[in-house]
C-alpha cells in the first residue's frame, strides 16, 4: 500500500512539473554528481568491438557476469569481428555462458557481425561514420538489439551523441519527479539530451573516500569524442553509480547519496 501511494505521489509531481523544471533537475543531477565523483571512465574496453560485445553480454545480467564472458572471449582471441566470424556458434555459446541467456547472446553477436559485413563491408569505422539517427535506426533492425543496447553501441563504441537509458536512470529520474513510471524509453532519452545539450564535461573531482570506485582509464574511455558525447558518457556512468550504491530498487539511501532526499530537496536550485 505504501509503495502504491509513493508511486501515485511521484506521478502527480511529474504532472505538475514543467518541462523547464524537469530539464533543470536533470542538469542539477549531472552537475552535482560530476562535482562529487568526476569521470567514471565508461566504457572500460580496449576496442570498439569489445564495447559492442559487452553491451550485448550485459543484457539482463550484471556487469560482473558480462566481464567473465568477455574474459573467456579475450583468452581465446575471438574478441573481434574476425574472431567472431571464425568461431563456431556452439563454441561461442560455451564462452558466453557466464553472462546468462548465452545461446541467445551468442546468436546476437553473430547477427551483429553479419550486419556489419553485409552493410559496411566488415568495417566498424565505416559503420560509425554514418549519421547518428540513421545508424541508430539500422542497429534497431538487428535481432536482439533494442534501444538501450543500440545507444550503448553508439555512445561508447562509436562516440556518437546518444544517451543511454537503463534501469538505473529510469528509477532515479522517476523518484526525483522527472519522468512518470511508464515513460517510454525515447521520451526519457530525448529529455536528458535536451537538458544536457549545452553542458560541458565537468572538471576532475577531488579524491573522496565516499565516492564509489570508478573504472581505471582505458583506451575506449579516454578516446576523443565531442564535448556533448562526453557529457552523455559521464552522466550515464554517474547515474549507474547512484543506482548501484544509493538509489537501489528495494531501498533508497537518500541520506548518504550526493543527490540528497528525493521529493523535498529542490535539486533544480543546485
Amino acid at each position: 500500500m505504501e509503495a502504491t501511494t509513493q508511486t501515485k505521489a511521484r506521478a502527480k509531481r511529474v504532472e505538475r512539473a514543467s518541462e523547464a523544471g524537469r530539464r533543470a533537475t536533470v542538469r542539477a543531477i549531472y552537475r552535482r554528481l560530476s562535482r562529487a565523483w568526476g569521470a567514471q571512465h565508461w566504457w572500460p574496453a580496449a576496442s570498439a568491438f569489445e564495447v559492442i560485445a559487452g553491451s550485448i553480454l550485459t543484457q539482463n545480467t550484471s556487469w560482473k557476469n558480462a566481464e567473465r564472458a568477455l574474459s573467456n572471449l579475450r583468452q581465446v582471441r575471438v574478441l573481434s569481428l574476425t574472431g567472431m566470424r571464425r568461431i563456431s556458434l556452439p563454441a561461442l555459446e560455451r564462452l558466453a555462458r557466464p553472462s546468462g541467456y548465452f545461446r541467445q547472446k551468442a546468436r546476437k553477436l553473430k547477427s551483429f557481425v553479419a550486419f556489419v559485413d553485409r552493410r559496411y563491408g566488415g568495417s566498424l569505422p565505416r559503420m560509425f561514420a554514418r549519421p547518428t539517427a540513421e545508424l541508430r535506426s539500422e542497429l534497431l533492425t538487428i535481432r536482439g538489439i533494442g534501444p538501450e543496447t543500440a545507444d550503448a553501441i553508439l555512445l561508447y563504441a562509436g562516440h556518437h551523441e546518444s544517451f543511454v537509458v537503463d534501469a538505473y536512470a529510469r528509477r532515479i529520474f522517476e523518484r526525483h519527479g522527472i519522468v512518470a513510471a511508464k515513460a517510454k524509453y525515447d521520451e526519457i532519452r530525448e529529455l536528458v539530451q535536451r537538458s544536457l545539450q549545452s553542458e560541458l564535461p565537468g572538471p576532475a573531482a577531488a579524491a573522496s573516500q565516499q565516492a564509489p570506485q570508478a573504472h581505471a582509464p582505458s583506451r575506449m574511455s579516454i578516446a576523443a569524442r565531442t564535448p556533448r558525447a562526453q557529457v552523455y558518457n559521464e552522466m550515464h556512468g554517474l547515474v549507474v553509480q547512484v543506482g548501484k550504491h544509493y538509489c537501489r530498487k528495494a531501498e533508497a539511501r537518500c541520506e548518504a547519496c550526493p543527490l540528497g532526499p528525493m521529493p523535498s530537496s529542490p535539486l533544480h536550485r543546485a
